[in-house]
């Protein structure tokens, strides 16, 4: 596809391009059909309910691509471990923890790309580069088998193999969950975590990797928390007097991650349907927060109420002059920027599937 002049798309074009949808089904049934024609979405994120055989996610992929009048992402959470979407096609990859060492990384990096292109898709939400050490191992969210070694360095060496391979490879990699989440109590998926470390904690372990990896200019994509910061200048309270959640805050998205770490890629909401969100705000109000924020694409990944209802949320706010064109503008531009970058899918090779799967096998082996 040819990359479109943002002037001659319609409002509703554009505030369709900010959001990062999930899809129902294993294949495009009336429901999709509507989503992809109604919202006209930016990206699409596929999870274990889309992804059950190689030709199949294939044909889905295809699908969505040839429905969509602007090309899409097309993303996965394809970490390993935990997080391993693809295991039924090519049986269980390793968890961000078992990984040791930058070579390692780079090694299952260059099989998730090739694997994720001949499926189809264009974009990972990886790698995770949050810190978790001994003592933030005890914690309860959710993130102790899915991050690199056990110090700011560690995950700056490894996480940064990993993503210099995939992207390499074709694939768009987007580091999470920023400003770093390491060091939360409990998981964002059931409710809004308090991190509650220093100043000096917080600007020497949990946001050192994103830094690293802006500055060196790796980073295209940059996904952010639903976390609070309690001991930080940064953090602000939202009208009810709540602490507000990075994700939806100016001063963590625009002042921390725009000015001060200059980053001017594609910023992406995590799933906007957590407990750490739909239990303190409406989804509707969420996006329109995250988007004043900073925030260039909201992800929306099951409920397609949620999907309409953040849409018409957005579009009111534009209309009433909430949120100003020229937000939406900028994150256009962003977008547009990226999707330039978008590598196209390999040829659909079955024999080569088996052979990553292969490969899969040998590195677990290695690691045993």
């Amino acid at each position: 596809m040819d990359k479109p002049d943002i002037s001659t798309l319609s409002l509703e074009e554009k505030i369709g391009q900010l959001f990062f949808i999930g899809v129902p089904k294993d294949s495009v049934d009336e429901t999709t059909r509507r989503l992809m024609a109604d919202i006209r979405p930016g990206g699409i994120c596929l999870f274990a309910r889309n992804i059950k055989q190689a030709r199949q996610t294939r044909d889905l992929l295809d699908e969505l691509r040839s429905l969509a009048a602007i090309e899409p992402f097309l993303s996965v959470d394809q970490e390993g471990g935990l997080v391993d979407r693809l295991k039924r096609i090519l049986g269980p990859m390793p968890a961000g923890a078992r990984i040791s060492n930058p070579e390692t990384a780079g090694v299952q990096a260059a099989i998730i790309a090739e694997a994720l292109r001949i499926l189809g898709f264009n974009m990972d939400f990886a790698p995770v580069v949050d810190v978790v050490d001994e003592r933030r191992a005890k914690f309860t969210n959710g993130l102790q088998a899915r991050a690199y070694g056990h110090s700011a360095n560690d995950v700056i060496a490894i996480g940064s193999r990993f993503l210099e391979t995939l992207q390499s490879n074709g694939v768009i990699g987007c580091i999470k969950h920023f400003p770093g989440l390491g060091a939360a109590e409990v998981d964002s998926h059931e409710e809004l975590p308090t991190v509650g470390i220093s100043k000096e904690e917080f600007r020497t372990v949990d946001l050192h990797p994103f830094q690293h990896l802006i500055s060196a200019g790796q980073a295209r994509a940059v996904m952010v928390a639903h976390a609070a910061y309690p001991n930080l200048d940064l953090q602000e309270t939202g009208q009810d007097g709540k602490l507000l959640p990075a994700s939806l805050s100016f001063n963590f998205v625009t002042k921390l991650l725009r000015k001060e770490l200059g980053f001017d890629g594609l910023v992406v909401t995590d799933d906007m349907e957590m407990g750490a969100i739909v239990k303190n705000y409406g989804v509707g109000e969420a996006s329109v927060m995250a988007l004043a924020a900073g925030q260039d694409m909201l992800a929306i990944c099951a409920g397609v109420d949620s999907i309409f209802a953040a849409r018409d949320a957005v579009s009111a706010a534009v209309e009433t002059g909430r949120l100003d064109t020229a937000i939406i503008d900028r994150a256009l531009e962003r977008i547009i920027r990226l999707k330039a970058d978008i590598s196209p899918p390999l040829d659909f090779e079955p024999d080569q599937i088996g052979s990553l799967s292969k490969r899969i096998e040998e590195l677990n082996g290695s690691l045993s």
